[in-house]
């Protein structure tokens, strides 16, 4: 698989550990969401791809509904 930045062929699937947090201060008392994907790493550019599983996607989908829309213009400061 090519990347999508650069179009190289050089890169390796490594497994990340990662912890999830709604951004704002009003999201301080929500979840954090542990992930354990799989992360695709382009050795030349450096993008880096990942997948969130069905059910932790099911958990991001439906708090993200509540609060509308997280978007980096309204998160921003």
């Amino acid at each position: 698989m090519s990347c999508v930045w650069c179009r190289s062929c050089k890169s390796v699937e490594l497994t990340a550990e990662m912890l999830i947090h709604f951004p704002g201060l009003k999201n301080l008392d929500k979840f954090a969401l542990w992930l354990f994907p799989k992360l695709l790493v382009c050795l030349d550019c450096g993008c880096s791809q990942f997948t969130v599983p069905g059910t932790e996607l099911g958990s991001i989908a439906k708090d993200t509904q509540v609060n509308k829309s997280f978007t980096l213009q309204q998160n921003a400061g």
